[in-house]
């Protein structure tokens, strides 16, 4: 630019910083900016946040806040965007005490904190569990003129629950959320879980049939607590109840979902509810896994059902599921067990035509079932 006799303007030099930032070249962004001040340029707010913005989403905060500050301090005016950044990039970097300074620094250069400044700020208090400065920012909020939003609140409710405080948390969802109609699913959902955490699971599922009520969609989060915390009970019938409500509300679980509640089902001894979890999979057009068929072979083998093990072990074959390693061991011991010696060793000889072998411990068994068994099948 200089060689055709003009030299580069505040607007040229925000272009260049903001592409170099936008490639991550952000020390040749620094010395183009420090070239732009060393020309006696005043940088106007656009420049300013395309270098913040541009190197706090790099992670270079220190780098834009030393850049910067002595800008603004020298007079430019800039808005909420570059204060925000930069509070947001402290706050990412665990330095909280950094970002409530520009805080009041944005503050006293009569830049007014927006909605995003004091969310930006309630995450990061909410997270780290610093729940008395997050309501304290809230009501700063509110004395401000500045209203909080789902988001404020669903912030408030996270960190009353991560420290324990669930019943804080409801009482502010009823009294402030309801009242003003700002409950979605992530606020139910929150609370929910904390309920379910503190054993409470009854509770938790009160608030599921209360969402409900109020036509607010549970998704998969919403059921997933509230089916493992009733697993976790024992309370399959609900567990049950649940995931027929899924199915109603077509929030269709995938494989792994219906492999774990199979999975647990069957290692409290609840095989029938299982198998009916699993057909239930198969209907709703959920191919079962290897995995899947294999947690409910172990359910079978354990309740000595081995012939319904079997029909399984063929069913999942027919279908084109090569079983595996754990495959065999559980269907060879559970015959074992049920004195089906001759369908063990079938089953033996396939597993060897694959290349899979028993331990040791499961093959003198089969050998002293051998050498032992009359006959029976």
């Amino acid at each position: 630019m200089p060689s055709k006799g003009r030299d580069p303007d505040v607007v040229s030099y925000t272009i260049i910083i903001d592409a170099l930032c936008n490639a991550k070249r952000f020390d040749e962004a620094a010395k183009v900016w420090r070239r732009l001040i060393d020309k006696g340029l005043s940088p106007d707010y656009k420049a300013c946040v395309a270098l913040v913005v541009g190197l706090c989403s790099g992670g270079r905060v220190d780098l834009a806040y030393e850049l910067v500050v002595g800008v603004i301090k020298g007079g430019v005016k800039v808005n909420s965007l570059v204060y925000n950044a930069l509070i947001d990039g402290f706050c990412r970097m665990g330095r909280v005490d950094k970002a409530m300074k520009i805080k009041a620094f944005m503050s006293r250069n009569g830049c007014v904190l927006d909605l995003v400044t004091y969310n930006t700020l309630l995450n990061y208090c909410c997270d780290e569990g610093m729940v008395d400065e997050a309501v304290r920012l809230v009501e700063t909020m509110e004395r401000s003129g500045v209203e909080p939003d789902l988001y404020s609140y669903n912030e408030l409710l996270k960190g009353f629950c991560k420290a324990n405080m669930v019943d804080r948390a409801y009482l502010m969802m009823v009294e402030r959320m309801q009242t003003k109609g700002m409950c979605d699913v992530v606020s139910y959902n929150t609370v929910i879980t904390a309920f379910c955490k503190a054993r409470q699971t009854r509770r938790g599922y009160e608030l599921f049939e209360e969402m409900c009520g109020k036509g607010i969609r549970p998704d998969m989060v919403t059921f997933n607590v509230l089916i493992d915390a009733f697993l976790r009970e024992g309370s399959t019938h609900v567990v049950k109840k649940l995931l027929d409500e899924m199915t109603k509300m077509r929030v269709l679980p995938d494989c792994i979902f219906y492999t774990a509640v199979v999975d647990h089902l069957c290692k409290n001894g609840k095989v029938d509810v299982a198998h009916s979890v699993f057909r239930d999979m198969v209907e709703n057009g959920v191919n079962p896994d290897v995995i899947s068929y294999n947690a409910l072979l172990n359910g079978f083998c354990k309740t000595s059902r081995v012939m319904d093990a079997m029909h399984l072990f063929d069913e999942m074959q027919s279908k084109g599921l090569y079983p595996d390693e754990v495959t065999y061991k559980l269907i060879v011991g559970g015959l074992i067990r049920g004195k089906k010696i001759s369908l063990a060793c079938r089953v033996w000889d396939q597993m060897m035509e694959r290349g899979f072998t028993l331990n040791r411990h499961l093959s003198e068994t089969l050998v002293n079932a051998i050498q032992s068994s009359d006959g029976t099948t």
